[in-house]
């Protein structure tokens, strides 16, 4: 057996990193956000994200619908949380959430029950955060906070977790704050200017390295994901990416590194905040911004956020999202807010078709640990459609092209694996056939409804007609399986 690559902290050798099979061949991860915030564990559901940002950028923090931003909108008086706050807790400060989330959350986490929730559901993967914004450690940090000391849980919930998880089979990542952390940068932010303004400095880049550090030793996480951007300079995170790959060959990491420079120390200034400011809002009114973020000298797999690529790009991404607007449990949420079983199924064979993962989040509640029931459906539609149909997933690769439409009116996503062709039906078809354009099998090959079995077909003109024979069950999407196509 030949000996693992090693990297040079050069970005020439970085990018010499590929990205593993693993990774390509999970499709499916979750994301758990679970923090003090998950235990007032509210939010305002007005508008998603993406709406928020092109119709209300100037107080996109204010209205956000993340409910791990919290202890930011708390400090703004004017947001839907200080007047929430104001009403439920009085002048209760934000870190007084902590006794209720160890005393309770924290105390009752059952990570085998978190864990095989993420198994029935399909998952190959496992994203925990670790330490969000407002800073507060889920393992007990032997890097001592010196601005909030002993801000860390008694208990080791990332790596009581990471056993849990990788006893069933499925890889452990792990998030990290690495661009914000209100215990060292308190000020409140509104935009996403001065989100990327407030980057601490003085002690805190070495702080976060080291907790970055702490991880990789103590867990070896198969995913590396930071979020906002990174306070270290270069030289240093390719020194960290380097040591990474040496202690797990196969490790990821994403897109949102983007290292500290004098333009975050500029954007401080307030005459070119302000320019900045407007600069950003005019080009998101316009369409042309979104919450996929700047790409990195160097990553893995880019990372868009309530969003997703368009076409089938040749590089790796994940697609990063809540089942409902926010991340962070949100008590708040309605029925309404949540993807619907179709939304769900249909934009995960979407995401797959284009070389995409999904990363979906799941956010336990703050006072007991609980994944609520809007969540557990939500992953149980998972589970009961991947143990059908998750042969034209798993381990595939994007095809010749990504969509069409049948001429039936169904739509398509195809996925290849081994030679084999699969078509993803973002429906259920009405009639008893069903015709594929500029699809033509190999003679001899094999036509196959997963869950049912084999079909009859014939070419036609350049096309492939299926004989449905008896209706199918109404469903989200259905996957055929072609077994060899000329």
């Amino acid at each position: 057996m030949s000996e693992p690559a090693r990297y040079e902290p050069t970005l020439e050798s970085l990018r010499r990193h590929p990205v593993p099979d693993w990774y390509h061949d999970a499709k499916l991860g979750i994301f758990v956000h679970w923090t003090m915030a998950s235990v007032p564990a509210f939010a305002p559901r007005d508008c998603d994200i993406l709406e928020l940002l092109r119709t209300r950028y100037r107080d996109l923090q204010a209205f956000t619908p993340y409910v791990e931003w919290y202890e930011n909108a708390l400090k703004l008086p004017d947001s839907p949380v200080a007047r929430y706050h104001r009403e439920h807790y009085g002048a209760r400060p934000y870190a007084a959430f902590r006794e209720d989330f160890e005393r309770g959350g924290i105390a009752r986490l059952d990570p085998d029950g978190w864990a095989e929730a993420f198994r029935a559901a399909g998952a190959r993967y496992v994203v925990l955060v670790t330490k969000h914004h407002d800073g507060y450690c889920l393992w007990p940090s032997r890097v001592p906070n010196p601005r909030r000391p002993g801000w860390a849980s008694p208990r080791d919930c990332v790596g009581e977790l990471a056993r849990a998880v990788r006893a069933r089979g499925m890889r452990f990542g792990v998030y990290y704050s690495g661009g914000l952390d209100w215990s060292f940068e308190p000020r409140p932010v509104r935009t996403v200017v001065e989100c990327m303004a407030s980057i601490p400095g003085r002690d805190y880049p070495a702080y976060a390295e080291a907790q970055v550090r702490e991880l990789v030793e103590r867990f070896e996480p198969s995913v590396l994901w930071n979020d906002i951007a990174w306070p270290t300079d270069r030289a240093a995170l390719f020194r960290l990416f380097a040591d990474y790959y040496a202690a797990v060959p196969e490790g990821v990491v994403n897109d949102r590194w983007l290292t500290r420079s004098w333009i975050a120390d500029a954007l401080r200034l307030r005459p070119l905040g302000w320019l900045a400011d407007r600069l950003v809002e005019r080009q998101v009114r316009l369409g042309r911004a979104d919450l996929t973020p700047p790409r990195p000298p160097f990553c893995d797999v880019r990372t868009p956020e309530y969003a997703a690529f368009p076409d089938a790009r040749p590089e790796k991404w994940e697609s990063v999202r809540g089942m409902d607007k926010s991340f962070g449990y949100n008590r708040a949420s309605q029925e309404e807010d949540f993807l619907s079983h179709a939304e769900l199924i249909r934009s995960f064979a979407d995401i797959v078709s284009k070389n995409g993962n999904l990363l979906l989040n799941v956010g336990p509640r703050g006072e007991d640990a609980a994944i609520p029931e809007p969540q557990l459906r939500r992953l149980r539609w998972l589970g009961e459609w991947l143990r059908t149909n998750g042969e034209a997933v798993y381990g595939t690769r994007p095809w010749r092209r990504a969509e069409a439409t049948t001429r039936e009116g169904v739509g398509v996503r195809f996925t290849a694996k081994g030679g084999a062709v699969y078509a993803i039906l973002l429906g259920t078809p009405a009639g008893p056939t069903l015709t594929l354009d500029d699809l033509t099998p190999a003679d001899g090959a094999r036509v196959e409804l997963l869950g049912r079995g084999p079909l009859a077909w014939k070419r036609e003109g350049g096309a492939l007609r299926v004989e449905l024979g008896a209706p199918l069950v109404e469903a989200p999407a259905h996957a055929l399986a072609i077994s060899s196509v000329a």
